[in-house]
């Protein structure tokens, strides 16, 4: 049995404001509002009890007693924006997220579940998911199938049983994204039984699919594919139409395709609006300087899209694909009261944000704090474990070249590596990967990440492993032992000196800071990583990447040096 968002005295008392016997908490006057299923803009007034609105059309309640009014004369009312694909952990956390993005409309969010389920059992997770459900805005969330990386345990970790808790929650609606579909196509009935039991539970399944070919989006979508959020080009969007995939368009720090996408869409008359939605995607800090949904909607209107069907995309179009539109995306009687006032509908960043009846901005000033949560166990992580001389010995004819920011490739080389240090006349660098609890590591070389970095560390990594890289052992140590000092951190050392950190308090993986803050660090590591040669967009998600199998072409991962397209390790981790 699904758990009502509203409570049976709840309800009694929403019904008491229609007939007059409770005044309701907050009436908006004056509305000029986007109602989404009649894609008009209608005006009237919106009568709001606590979370919930309890009214929205021509007439005002007969009780006001102790009722806030607030006059919307000369705005436009749209519903809060609704983000449907956010990996919430890329240096900011969930609820540091969710604070910064309300700011400029974006009040929902269906969240990657990764980072948790690595890291802690399902009951803590679980709690973490409730108390953020507590907040002034909405977190669904999605379960994932594998690990995007080549764990050693992953067998431990993803079983049906710990699946099917996860699938029968509520709050997770969607089942993906499906970064291990190979496995489906190479016959793992494992998968394919999870994939059916979460369509039981009613979850999406949302797929991974850059480049695929149409043989390829008609076998997932037989496996039980419903959307996916990799098209690149316009035709691969009309690809994925053509076999009833739902679309979402990126744009995001490692690939702003939705300019593009869009302008083409509409020079091309595709009348396919009813069926996109947009992402950033999980874009790494510093892209979210300019808003998120808002500024998705922002590039829409600049490429032609109708208002309405702007708007629409990142509301009520997401809202109908997950079956959600009795709560979101629609400004009418039973909805959550989460409303972004606008200058006008051709100006997506809101003045006023109000969201589950609560108010995050007024006349373009933030008007509340978010009360923090308890992170419990997540929290409590760090990094366990002490490197020796020994481990940083380098002795490889091979390592990983970066074909560009995400995209790695093995090549030879000769390079002598055994005197501890590297020239800053090439930009190979030695690169270690280490369990976090100091079990196995894994050394290499990475070619054209940069050609003077003399030691960074990072415990911010997809598996929560650690990542050093540099052309000197002693500063790489160096940088090792200030991220494990500070519990956490990306850490550039040089001179002896920190030259850039960006301090990692939960779990050794996200920030505690506010997201301003994470911007500004992100900032400067960014600058030093460029003025020591780094030559590509983000190195963010350069380091993210560099263990996801889900790209190719070569990896390195808790096995060992990992050949993607030949599913094989090449030269196995070394146990410690």
């Amino acid at each position: 049995m699904k758990h009502p968002n509203w409570k049976i005295h709840e309800i009694r008392k929403q019904i008491d404001v229609i007939d007059g016997k409770k005044s309701p908490s907050m009436v908006i006057t004056n509305a000029r509002y986007l109602h989404s299923i009649y894609k008009k803009w209608i005006e009237g007034n919106i009568w709001v009890l606590e979370d919930r609105i309890v009214y929205a059309g021509p007439k005002m309640p007969p009780k006001m007693e102790g009722t806030e009014v607030f006059d919307a004369s000369g705005k436009t009312i749209v519903p809060g924006y609704v983000e449907p694909h956010v990996h919430p952990y890329q240096l900011y956390n969930p609820l540091t997220l969710a604070d910064y993005a309300g700011q400029t409309g974006t009040t929902s969010f269906i969240s990657d579940n990764l980072m948790l389920f690595l890291a802690l059992q399902n009951t803590d997770s679980f709690n973490i998911m409730d108390q953020l459900k507590e907040r002034p805005f909405h977190f669904y969330w999605w379960m994932r199938f594998d690990s995007q990386s080549e764990l050693i345990h992953e067998h431990n970790l993803f079983t049906s049983a710990s699946l099917m808790e996860w699938g029968a929650r509520q709050d997770v609606l969607m089942g993906g994204e499906l970064t291990g579909w190979p496995r489906l196509l190479a016959g793992d009935d494992q998968m394919l039984y999870w994939l059916q039991a979460s369509r039981a539970h009613h979850k999406k399944i949302e797929t991974h699919l850059p480049g695929a070919s149409s043989r390829t989006l008609a076998k997932l979508k037989l496996f039980g594919a419903d959307g996916d959020h990799e098209a690149m080009t316009v035709d691969e969007v009309e690809n994925r139409i053509l076999h009833g995939y739902a679309v979402t368009l990126r744009h995001s720090s490692i690939r702003p395709d939705l300019p593009i996408l869009l302008k083409e869409i509409v020079e091309r008359e595709l009348d396919i609006f009813d069926h996109l939605m947009m992402t950033t995607d999980g874009a790494t800090p510093t892209f979210y300087e300019d808003g998120m949904m808002d500024k998705c909607i922002q590039v829409a209107l600049d490429a032609g899209v109708p208002p309405i069907q702007a708007y629409q995309m990142a509301s009520y179009n997401v809202a109908n694909y997950y079956d959600l539109t009795h709560i979101h995306g629609v400004i009418a009687t039973g909805r959550f009261a989460s409303l972004n006032f606008l200058q006008d509908e051709f100006h997506p960043t809101p003045v006023d944000v109000l969201s589950k009846g609560v108010w995050l901005k007024k006349d373009n000033q933030k008007v509340h704090d978010m009360e923090p949560i308890d992170w419990g166990p997540f929290a409590e992580l760090e990094v366990d474990v002490d490197l020796t001389d020994e481990d940083f010995q380098f002795s490889t004819p091979f390592g990983i070249q970066m074909e560009n920011d995400v995209i790695t490739k093995l090549y030879s080389t000769n390079l002598h590596t055994s005197e501890g240090f590297l020239t800053n006349d090439h930009d190979e660098c030695y690169l270690m990967l280490v369990d976090r609890h100091g079990k196995w590591r894994v050394n290499t070389l990475i070619k054209g990440f940069a050609t003077s970095v003399e030691g960074l560390a990072t415990s911010y990594s997809c598996t929560g492993d650690i990542i050093l890289i540099g052309k000197n052992v002693k500063a790489m140590h160096q940088a090792f032992n200030e991220m494990k000092k500070t519990r956490g951190a990306v850490v550039l050392v040089e001179n002896d000196e920190v030259v850039a950190s960006i301090p990692l308090q939960i779990g050794a993986n996200v920030s505690s800071e506010p997201v301003e803050v994470v911007i500004e660090q992100e900032k400067k590591l960014k600058a030093a990583l460029k003025e020591r040669g780094f030559k590509h967009g983000d190195a963010i998600y350069t380091l993210l990447f560099l263990q996801s199998t889900h790209l190719p072409y070569i990896r390195v991962t808790q096995r060992g040096i990992y050949d993607v397209m030949k599913n094989r390790v090449l030269f196995p981790s070394v146990m410690r």
